[in-house]
């Protein structure tokens, strides 16, 4: 066979693989988030993010209710066996119940090695000076729940468009829940409606926008979650 037939193949072959290889990485990357459980279901628990295929087998009067990252969708499900979707549960032998929150679907990025241990997303580094910052999601809640990715010391909040504005927070094991997570709501703590932040903690940080529309009531989790 000529080389340029080896080069083609090869081509064919890396291309394949890659593709394979991305696929794989969507399947390992968690869609869900689990708002709230009730009952005594096993493997799942409050917080707890869900890749698709997960499966989760619930008592009659066992609840659970999910959140969707991309579609926005929250479910409430009660009873039977769900199996976790990109996009939406399926319910065998129960009952499901589902509505439209509003969040910023897709903006969302976990990374796939974290995520299948700590669920934590990709961080990136402080911005060169003198550059724009890049809004990473738009929040719809004025009382974020902050995903510190494991124990912090620390949580600064700094609002980017009126410098000198910030929250500096010295925080200790108590003051989260599940050891990673530090809600605003629980604190009594809130931001400004409209402003841009950068949120900091563990050498990590992102930037995300307040709604203009944003309200200081319950939100679900999509509408609401900052992962470090």
């Amino acid at each position: 066979m000529k080389s340029e037939h080896w080069l083609a193949l090869g081509i064919v072959a890396g291309t394949s693989l890659a593709a394979a290889t991305a696929l794989a990485a969507l399947a390992e990357t968690p869609v869900a988030m689990v708002e709230d459980v009730s009952g005594n279901p096993s493997g799942v628990a409050f917080l707890e993010y869900l890749k698709p295929g997960a499966v989760i087998k619930l008592a009659a009067t066992d609840r659970l209710v999910l959140d969707y990252f991309h579609s926005c969708a929250r479910e409430t499900i009660t009873g039977g066996t769900v199996t976790v979707g990109n996009d939406g549960s399926k319910v065998e032998g129960g009952a499901i119940a589902s509505e439209k929150v509003v969040c910023d679907g897709g903006q969302l990025k976990l990374n796939v090695s974290q995520s299948s241990e700590s669920g934590t997303v990709v961080f990136r580094a402080p911005p060169t000076p003198g550059q724009p910052e890049t809004i990473d999601r738009t929040l719809y809640s004025l009382s974020p729940i902050f995903d510190l990715g494991g124990p912090a010391t620390r949580l600064l909040v700094e609002e980017i468009d009126k410098p000198g504005r910030r929250i500096d927070l010295r925080i200790s094991q108590k003051d989260l829940i599940k050891g990673r997570f530090y809600d605003f709501a629980q604190h009594g703590e809130r931001l400004v409606p409209g402003a841009v932040y950068r949120a900091t903690a563990n050498r990590r940080s992102t930037v995300f926008k307040i709604d203009p529309s944003a309200g200081s009531g319950p939100a679900a989790l999509p509408g609401r979650l900052v992962q470090l």
